[in-house]
């Protein structure tokens, strides 16, 4: 049975990684990590962070200037999920079909990948959390009416100096549907493009690359009241915040109720954005619950800019959002690496074979072991995302 399980196994691998490519969208959006070497669960990444660079005024001189080091940061991915599917049994009949047809894949196989998709696409969705752009009205679908989702994005990732290639723009089933419908994405005599129509497919549209994915989240907003400031989702700023400064804390002169949570979006009344249009926001960074009448130190990025924030400033919470979501590739990075070489041939009870995809990165790892009179085939993927340039990203509410 080695003999054939040596022919059988790669086959399976190929076909599952082109089923698996056809479901996973996210990786193929981030900046992924494609080497190949070998990691366990808990090994980390190191991904390069470009820093800036200065200009200064040339000065002809028979001395040169002094060198300036310029040491990209280091932020380190933890490849902390390890996911595999229940096992299959396959029977004799679906093996023996494998090995002689071409394309064919057993169902069980295409729905364990595509479970394994699925995670790997929530993981990297969840990392919404540490941004804090944020355009839209929370409780409203984008694109109802006019294409002012993307061109609010847009206008905010150019604020925050975002580089303009490679952006992608992540939309849910609603959002998609308006946006599909608004002439502004779908005429042909106004965009040239005749796939909307046919196809479905918005494409490529106010410098953004148009994605539907079925995992985009909806973020559940902390409970935090006060009586005085407004009810839900306000409260008052208990001292001043001065520039820089990144913890605050609230308080309300009758009753400061709830909670709130990571990934909230907050804004402080008055504040402008640093003197450009639009109110900024700001991404709370953990969990922190009221303790009537105070909720003190809570940590929220980015930091306060220039000017501050004034004492009993009215703090707003946004209320729960659909997060559809803009971002230029650099946002997010993503690594998967195998977990060990390929175990062919060796007799250790279990035959193992990992596979990469070239063109998403994904390695897909096939472990088959014999049973109590069965065989059981097991797929997994070992993987970690992290938010490595928040500024670079954008949430549209809906």
């Amino acid at each position: 049975m080695a003999n054939d399980l040596t022919n059988i196994m790669p086959k399976i691998l190929a076909r599952g990684l082109s089923a698996l490519r056809e479901v996973v969208i996210m990786p193929r959006l981030v900046n992924g990590d494609y080497s190949s070497e070998a990691k366990k669960k808990g090994s980390t990444i190191d991904v390069p962070r470009s820093v800036a660079v200065a200009t200064r005024a040339v000065a002809p001189s028979n001395v040169p200037p002094s060198s300036v080091d310029h040491d990209p940061e280091l932020v380190q991915i933890t490849l902390d999920n390890w996911q595999q599917n229940d096992p299959i049994h396959l029977q004799d009949d679906e093996l023996v079909q494998v090995d002689k047809d071409a394309h064919y894949l057993p169902l069980q196989v295409s729905e364990a990948i595509k479970g394994l998709a699925n995670d790997v696409n929530l993981d990297i969705m969840g990392n919404y959390k540490g941004v804090y752009a944020a355009v839209g009205t929370a409780g409203t679908t984008p694109f109802a009416t006019t294409a002012a989702g993307a061109i609010d994005a847009k206008g905010a990732l150019n604020k925050m100096l975002c580089p303009r290639g490679q952006r992608r723009l992540i939309l849910d089933t609603d959002a998609e549907a308006n946006a599909l419908a608004l002439s502004v994405f779908s005429d042909l005599e106004k965009t040239g493009d005749k796939n909307v129509k046919i196809e479905g497919e918005i494409g490529r549209k106010y410098g953004f690359d148009f994605f539907y994915e079925d995992h985009v989240l909806t973020h559940t907003a902390g409970s935090m009241s006060g009586t005085a400031s407004g009810g839900a989702g306000k409260a008052t700023l208990n001292g001043a915040l001065s520039a820089g400064a990144t913890t605050l804390a609230l308080d309300d002169a009758t009753s400061l109720t709830g909670t709130l949570v990571e990934g909230d979006l907050i804004s402080f009344a008055g504040l402008t954005n640093n003197g450009k249009s639009g109110t900024p926001h700001f991404v709370v960074t953990s969990t922190f619950t009221a303790v009537d009448p105070d909720m003190t130190g809570v940590t929220f990025d980015p930091p306060i800019p220039a000017g501050g924030v004034a004492d009993n400033t009215v703090v707003t919470l946004e209320d729960d959002h659909v997060v559809n979501m803009a971002f230029q590739r650099d946002a997010i990075a993503f690594a998967t690496r195998p977990l060990i070489t390929s175990t062919v041939g060796m007799a250790l009870g279990s035959q193992i074979m990992s596979m990469q995809d070239p063109k998403t990165g994904l390695v897909l790892r096939l472990e088959v072991s014999r049973q109590h009179k069965q065989v059981a085939w097991e797929f997994d993927i070992l993987w970690g995302s992290k938010l490595i340039r928040p500024e670079f990203a954008c949430r549209i509410l809906g």
